[in-house]
């Protein structure tokens, strides 16, 4: 069987869906990624195929900031981010950049599935004009109603452009969808029909690694800081993060990703430690709390290890990834005016002195080890073609 992976080039986007294409490709397909030149490093550390499909993701930022004189979505209210971009530079701009590599591309393979990230909305459109069966892989919470209500009016043009009209929600749930999210995380997954789950992240190894870093004081609780691979730039926040946590009695361990640089952060507080880059999955498992931008991956990764946390949301879904978090009982949210370095150092606290915050995280963490693994998935996706 052949399959297509379809999604914006983007990391948070990309590489929830490494899983499932590395599973069917384990059980004999042939599969190909088709993505903007962004994607094709990690794709291809994966030992997938990639075709690009679409330009790199600064240029679709461009365009809209081009229509916008000035920076798209600046003042908005967090609420209103995603009504905001996803029409806009998902929806008009980025599926007019991949719809017509994507076509062309379906039309050469023929692929029999075409598995897209919910804001790859070139793919229904695709799916429709070759008859291919489309499998909507989520890679966080369901998107808002509204949202897809305006992305639908705002695509519109391109489906009638091949004669056709644009499907509800444009068509994002015409086909399969696959979610990654347990329903008690998100009831919105409760309420789709047809919708079946897909576990999000590896379980936790059974054997943690031992950490490669020493730690000021292992007697201590460690709490993880991160912020992930789009938000990561604001150096700023590092910083306050460290001096509201330098008089806590617990380790800092900080990742600031690879385009940044420890001594950028000197002078570090003394029970603190800065990286780069350390691999969740070792790091996670030796951790009481994580402090955290609020992105989808992030967060169930989080959460499959039973971690409470502190989320410090600061674009794109984090608002609604945090909002989720909190109603779950497993995170104190703090919105980016309420970031202060008491309110991060005060919710530390809660999160590791209150045992409901770890009990409702271990909650959680059972329901993810409950969801079917992307072998599992596959597998079954492949049986129903």
């Amino acid at each position: 069987m052949r399959v297509i992976v379809s999604c914006v080039p983007q990391t948070g986007h990309v590489t929830p869906l490494l899983p499932l294409a590395q599973a069917f490709q384990a059980q004999g397909d042939d599969v190909v990624v088709a993505s903007g030149p962004d994607a094709a490093e990690a794709v291809s550390g994966r030992g997938l195929q990639f075709r690009a499909a679409g330009s790199e993701f600064g240029s679709w930022f461009g365009a809209l900031r081009a229509r916008t004189r000035g920076m798209p979505g600046d003042g908005l209210e967090p609420s209103r981010v995603p009504g905001y971009f996803v029409p806009r530079l998902f929806g008009e701009i980025g599926m007019a950049l991949m719809l017509d590599d994507l076509l062309d591309l379906c039309k050469e393979l023929e692929p029999s599935l075409l598995v897209f990230d919910p804001y790859a909305f070139a793919a229904p459109l695709v799916a429709a004009l070759t008859g291919t069966r489309a499998v909507h892989h989520s890679i966080g919470p369901l998107l808002q109603a509204s949202v897809l209500d305006l992305v639908a009016d705002a695509v519109s043009p391109i489906w009638r452009e091949f004669g056709l009209d644009v499907p509800n929600a444009a068509g994002v749930y015409s086909g399969t969808t696959l979610t990654i999210c347990s329903s008690s995380l998100d009831p919105a997954a409760r309420g789709l029909q047809g919708a079946q789950p897909l576990r999000p992240v590896p379980l936790p190894l059974a054997e943690p690694p031992a950490l490669r870093i020493s730690l000021p004081d292992p007697g201590r609780p460690l709490v993880y800081l991160t912020l992930g691979t789009f938000s990561n730039n604001d150096l700023a926040l590092f910083r306050l993060v460290l001096t509201a946590l330098e008089n806590e009695p617990v380790n800092v361990l900080a990742t600031i990703g690879r385009d940044n640089y420890p001594a950028d952060l000197a002078p570090v507080p003394d029970n603190a430690r800065v990286e780069r880059f350390i691999p969740q999955a070792e790091l996670l498992p030796h951790c009481a709390a994580v402090v955290h931008h609020a992105g989808a991956g992030t967060a169930l990764g989080v959460l499959a290890h039973g971690l409470p946390s502190v989320a410090l949301p600061q674009s794109a879904d984090n608002f609604t990834v945090a909002d989720q978090l909190a109603q779950a009982g497993v995170a104190r949210t703090l919105m980016p005016g309420e970031v202060t370095a008491s309110a991060i150092a005060s919710g530390l606290r809660s999160v590791l002195d209150c045992v409901s915050y770890r009990q409702r995280a271990q909650q959680l963490a059972e329901d993810i080890a409950s969801m079917p693994s992307p072998d599992e998935v596959a597998a079954r996706l492949r049986t129903t073609v």
